[in-house]
């Protein structure tokens, strides 16, 4: 399944340096998750746990398969994130979000 990165920083960023930083953040995802095909599926599935259990302290009240998922995509979106902006870097000095390819 093909799927966007939109990334959104804190920084100025030019649409070259933008455009490196989503390649980047990609191919970290990708290679964490084991393949294209799943990032956004995971990123989906994440989601809605994080939605469903906002209001809960971890760890989340989840089967082992779901908090599997969530951890590999916890580590997928660290690594990516470091990929695209450093490992000095996080998620709170920018922002992204995944959806399907049109």
């Amino acid at each position: 399944m093909a799927y966007l990165v939109k990334i959104f920083s804190a920084d100025d960023m030019t649409d070259t340096e933008r455009a490196v930083a989503i390649q980047r953040f990609s191919s970290a995802l990708e290679e964490t998750l084991g393949d294209a095909s799943l990032v956004l599926p995971c990123y989906n599935a994440y989601q809605k746990l994080s939605l469903q259990f906002a209001d809960h302290t971890r760890p989340w009240p989840i089967t082992p398969a779901e908090q599997l998922l969530a951890e590999q995509w916890e580590a997928a979106e660290l690594a990516a994130i470091h990929a695209a902006f450093g490992v000095n870097r996080y998620l709170g000095d920018a922002d992204f979000e995944i959806q399907p390819a049109r």
